[in-house]
């Protein structure tokens, strides 16, 4: 999982040499074993991240992979972003060129750093979300696809290319709040979350996610019904060498992304918001990195301490870890050898 970090301060060209370090890593996720590769679409998030345009990136790896799948966390739906006929295009041509390995997660963007620099209201970015998750899977699917709303209305057109996975490629959406994970249990619909609320929290909106999921009613023609939950991951030969290497930069991420939600600070926070906004401020403590290793947020150490905090999201009833390990300023050498130690040790475990 990226959002393609670059703290302060920044040399000539370094993020051209970030996005070819990101693209090695993921020539060797695909060597030793990771299922998916995952970015974040943001814009405008300075040091905390750089993938503004994610489904570019996509298309390089998918020629420079074979088996990987390609994850994309998330496509931002309010139509000041993407416009939805836009976002089934380029996941279609991109389920083309990978030979069927694309994956579509949705969301509606968190920050007012991006939401005002589009102009996007925050009161509509839920209906907006909502109307296009529901018209995607009908433009893979339906020809000609015809749509009338609120936001959009498209006249019958052929929406094309085609996705060649059969219905189409499977779709997820961010969950932050309780009732984002029933919804997407109804939708029919994979969950993408954070695990910084510690293992009981999980385990209760796994469980509300479980059942909403039992009776779907599909926005598309398959249900995918997997979780996925973000992990800090970093592995070393020792618990004091990957504590020593990462604990510091995961304490940058964690800064960093509170540090997004301060523009909310004196502004109205419409109903859909408040739980994520009030969320974040709670969190505002001064929480180190043996706090989150604790907690389970973070999994970082020996190859045997990171299977053992993985193992609690297994028992969680988590499918997926999405493994964080390109983190602030973590040297490129030692995500290889944590990807290779991964790929090694971590990985056959739970096969």
């Amino acid at each position: 999982m990226y959002e393609i970090q670059i703290p302060e301060p920044h040399y000539p060209g370094v993020e051209a040499d970030r996005y070819k370090q990101v693209m090695a890593q993921v020539e060797l996720a695909d060597d030793v074993g990771f299922d998916y590769f995952w970015t974040v679409e943001h814009h405008f998030l300075r040091e905390f991240s750089h993938c503004s345009a994610p489904e570019v990136l996509y298309g390089a790896i998918s020629q420079r992979t074979k088996r990987i799948r390609i994850g994309h966390a998330v496509a931002l739906l309010p139509g000041a972003y993407n416009h939805p006929v836009r976002v089934a295009e380029r996941a279609a041509v991109l389920d083309i060129i990978s030979d069927g390995r694309m994956d579509l997660g949705t969301g509606r963007s968190t920050t007012l750093i991006e939401m005002d620099g589009f102009e996007v209201d925050p009161e509509t970015t839920k209906a907006q979300w909502r109307e296009a998750i529901e018209m995607i899977p009908r433009m893979w699917t339906e020809d000609p696809f015809s749509h009338s709303g609120e936001f959009y209305n498209i006249p019958p057109r052929s929406v094309i290319p085609k996705p060649v996975q059969d219905p189409h490629p499977p779709m997820w959406m961010a969950c932050s709040q309780p009732t984002s994970f029933g919804e997407a249990g109804d939708l029919g619909v994979g969950v993408l979350c954070f695990n910084l609320g510690g293992h009981e929290q999980l385990v209760e909106r796994v469980q509300i996610y479980r059942d909403a999921v039992q009776n779907a009613h599909p926005i598309g023609r398959m249900v995918n019904d997997n979780i996925a939950a973000l992990c800090m991951v970093h592995v070393a030969e020792t618990d004091e060498e990957a504590y020593d290497s990462a604990a510091r930069e995961g304490e940058w991420f964690v800064g960093k992304a509170e540090e997004l939600y301060a523009p909310w600070s004196g502004r109205n926070v419409p109903d859909s918001y408040r739980f994520a906004v009030n969320a974040v401020q709670e969190e505002r403590v001064d929480k180190t990195a043996a706090d989150h290793i604790e907690s389970g947020a973070f999994a970082m150490g020996s190859p045997e301490t990171v299977i053992k905090t993985l193992e609690k999201y297994r028992e969680a009833g988590v499918d997926q870890i999405l493994c964080f390990m390109q983190m602030g300023n973590l040297p490129h050498s030692k995500i290889m050898n944590s990807i290779r130690m991964f790929g090694k040790y971590v990985i056959p475990h739970f096969l």
